[in-house]
């Protein structure tokens, strides 16, 4: 039990806000929640469209992107686009190059291999499109560190133009940060020092997205209807490399990933039919969910496992049959990757458990994992112990790995601080990827943590909670209201409410695994509900014997007695079964 349990208390008339926007008081309160501050931002919320996302005439360096890049378009130079192996890279690419090509572009596209490649644009990719002919690189999702590799492109006379999101690298002189721009033709990204953008809170592949829109605008196409069934098109890509990259569902993103979701349950594109229906999902009302733990994963795979080019392959298919095929080698890579995830997880919790005393930030070595679960088995370490998690993997050129962070830890800002040790890194405050050499590897990550000033405050998880709330009220009109605030995921968290004194009466295991359970419980009065939880099972148990002794705890998923009180934080959804609507209450903590 390493939570902090926070109720959120922010002042407000919601009674007189939910008459004004038409819902009810909860949903009033809860956008509050989420720094909702008047009825105005309220509505916009609730009702997010792709009219009121910012112009990308906002971009610091859109104008000048689109001067270079008409020029080059209009005197038919060769253009190649260079991506990334993730889903918002692959996403950026396919973009980009449906985009570009609609706009007369004569391009291509180079996505960097994982193992040979490493991250981001290299100089041997930069002398393979000099010598393939190209006149122009433009990059998306990468580029933004790529000072030497962007010189590189200069002297040999190419055009360098770069679209990211990531965060501009710095040093500190004198206590003063210095940004250490590349020297490219144009920029584009939201984190540049300066940029008048509203909102930098976009993946790589919606920066893409607006480069689309404003040089169709510049080149007269915007009007186009073709051009306006492409960009609906192009809004699922968006939308899944928003929330496969974790960004958060807020202001222009939010009508993104809703408009996208909608989009996606008829998309238009072969591969993207054939990868739903591969996975068993076309009947489903897709969600965030969807597009992050099922969707996303089987276009990461091929860049993990195999190479990224499959991905878009399959995106750009225009064959039933071997979109099929396509979409199924993906699930089956898919499947492959998650088996060996779960393996080399377990070994690095092993590893950090057998150290006796937990480092704060947490450095661990496993040699023989392919490289590219690194960030995926580093998550997981950090969800287990709450703690910033690096986790390094051999290779033929040292040391590489990914880190996944904690709220309060800023990981670009405490590898920076280090960054001598390492050979070469990059990222954002939650997450980076890292090389470093393997003698290195002890004083990385003692300098790392002498460096660190979290305490133990911060390793505990903070559950934010809405409200408290009655179990009577979680009933299917509530249910109904909550929809109104989908889609929900990271920085529109679904709603969590708690109630304190629930009386668990009964419970017993679910499903051949037992990791899910069904309890019957009640909080006041006589009236009797059914809550489901999907957590470790057998931590409850432990959890309950430590509280109420062996007995209690033998008899929680025994259907039989067990009268026990405790404080729990839950979720409600609606649960549809055999064509039957019903509340679903569903445990997500206790104490």
């Amino acid at each position: 039990m390493n939570e902090q349990w926070i109720l959120v208390r922010k002042g407000g008339d919601y009674v007189k806000m939910g008459k004004n926007l038409g819902v009810s008081p909860v949903v009033a309160r809860i956008m509050k929640n989420r720094g909702l501050e008047d009825v105005e931002e309220m509505k916009h919320f609730l009702e997010p469209s792709l009219c009121d996302m910012h112009s990308p005439k906002l971009f610091k360096g859109m104008n000048i992107l689109v001067k270079v890049m008409t020029e080059r378009i209009k005197a038919g130079a060769k253009i190649r686009i260079i991506g990334d192996y993730d889903v918002d890279g692959i996403s950026s690419t396919y973009i980009l190059y449906r985009g570009l090509t609609f706009l007369g572009a004569d391009c291509d596209y180079r996505i960097p291999h994982r193992v040979n490649d490493g991250y981001g644009i290299n100089i041997r990719l930069i002398d393979e499109a000099h010598a393939d002919g190209i006149d122009t690189i433009i990059t998306c999702d990468n580029g933004i560190s790529a000072r030497e590799q962007t010189e590189h492109a200069n002297d040999l006379g190419m055009t360098m133009v770069i679209t990211d999101h990531h965060e501009v690298p710095f040093e500190i002189i004198d206590g003063e940060k210095r940004f250490l721009l590349p020297n490219a033709d144009a920029i584009v990204d939201p984190k540049l020092p300066g940029d008048t953008y509203p909102f930098s809170g976009i993946c790589g592949a919606v920066v893409a997205y607006k480069v689309i829109l404003e040089l169709a605008e510049a080149m007269g196409r915007e009007g186009e209807p073709e051009f306006k069934v492409l960009m609906s098109e192009l809004t699922e890509n968006a939308a899944i490399a928003t929330v496969c990259d974790v960004m958060e569902l807020k202001d222009e993103n939010r009508a993104i990933v809703r408009e996208g979701l909608k989009l996606l349950r008829r998309s238009k594109n072969m591969g993207m039919r054939a990868l739903i229906k591969a996975n068993g999902i076309e009947d489903k009302a897709l969600t965030p969910y969807h597009l992050g733990f099922i969707l996303g994963p089987c276009l990461n795979a091929s860049g993990r496992l195999d190479t990224a080019q499959k991905a878009m392959e399959l995106l750009l298919c225009n064959d039933p049959q071997l979109a099929e095929a396509k979409a199924v080698e993906l699930k089956e890579i898919n499947e492959k990757r998650k088996q060996m995830t779960l393996e080399e997880t377990e070994k690095a919790i092993d590893q950090v458990l057998s150290k006796g005393e937990i480092d704060k930030v947490l450095v661990v070595f496993l040699p023989d994992c392919h490289e590219s679960l690194a960030g995926i088995i580093a998550g997981k370490v950090r969800e287990r112990f709450s703690r910033p998690s690096f986790v390094l993997t051999r290779t033929e050129n040292g040391l590489k790995g990914s880190g996944r962070s904690i709220d309060a830890y800023d990981m670009y800002e405490g590898l920076t601080a280090v960054s001598e040790e390492l050979s070469k890194f990059g990222g954002h405050k939650l997450a980076a990827g890292i090389s470093l050499s393997e003698d290195r590897l002890e004083s990385f990550t003692k300098k790392l943590n002498d460096n660190c000033s979290l305490t133990e405050d911060d390793f505990k998880e903070v559950v934010k909670i809405d409200m408290e709330l009655p179990l009577q009220y979680a009933n299917l009109d509530l249910c109904n209201d909550l929809e109104k605030l989908e889609p929900c995921g990271t920085g529109n968290e679904r709603p969590l409410f708690a109630r304190t004194n629930v009386t668990f009466i009964s419970g017993r295991r679910m499903g051949s695994s037992g990791r899910a359970a069904k309890y019957r419980v009640t909080d006041e009065g006589n009236k009797v509900y059914e809550v489901t939880y999907f957590g470790d099972t057998d931590a409850f148990e432990e959890y309950v014997k430590s509280v109420y002794g062996e007995e209690k705890a033998i008899l929680l998923h025994s259907d039989m007695l067990v009268n026990i009180s405790l404080d729990i934080c839950f979720q409600v959804g609606i649960n549809t079964y055999r064509g039957t609507e019903s509340a679903q209450i569903t445990m997500k903590y206790f104490r």
